[in-house]
């Protein structure tokens, strides 16, 4: 045997017909790769459909299923609620839950409670403002006072 680049050739005598002889190549073994291509079988399919409602008429598939679906609704920590205009709102009539009327009522005041205290913080940077300078002005004075009482002392 005689090794090329990894692999190993090899020189076997094998028979072809009565009385010759041939000499065949063996390529070189991958333990990578399989020689054979053999794909993975797929899984058999499934039925279609694991319901029976194809089965039934269509006046009984209109009363199991309908047309109207309604509003869809959910019921989350005891309280139930429906989807309505883009917005999940609480059902009336519900205990321990706010009616709608009264949420919203509660919203306007939460804004104007919002608006008011804006406003104030408003004011009372404004009156921190007058006050600094104010007092910045009170000081001037004080140092022109000083300023001028010094001055009047040497003339005396």
């Amino acid at each position: 045997m005689t090794p090329i680049s990894g692999g190993v050739i090899s020189w076997q005598k094998a028979s072809l017909g009565e009385g010759s002889i041939g000499l065949s190549f063996i390529r070189p073994k991958m333990p990578l790769f399989g020689n054979t291509f053999s794909p993975k079988k797929t899984p058999p399919r499934k039925s279609a459909s694991l319901s029976n409602l194809h089965s039934l008429d269509r006046s009984l598939r209109e009363v199991e299923l309908g047309l109207d679906y309604g509003t869809p609704t959910m019921n989350l920590a005891g309280q139930s609620l429906k989807f309505e205009n883009g917005q999940w709102i609480a059902e009336t009539g519900i205990s321990g839950g706010v009616d709608r009327r009264e949420a919203q009522r509660l919203r306007r005041r939460n804004q104007q409670l919002e608006e008011e205290n804006n406003l104030l913080r408003l004011k009372v940077d404004i009156l921190l403002d007058m006050l600094s300078e104010t007092t910045a002005e009170s000081h001037l004075m004080e140092k022109e006072l000083d300023e001028l009482k010094s001055v009047n002392h040497w003339r005396k």
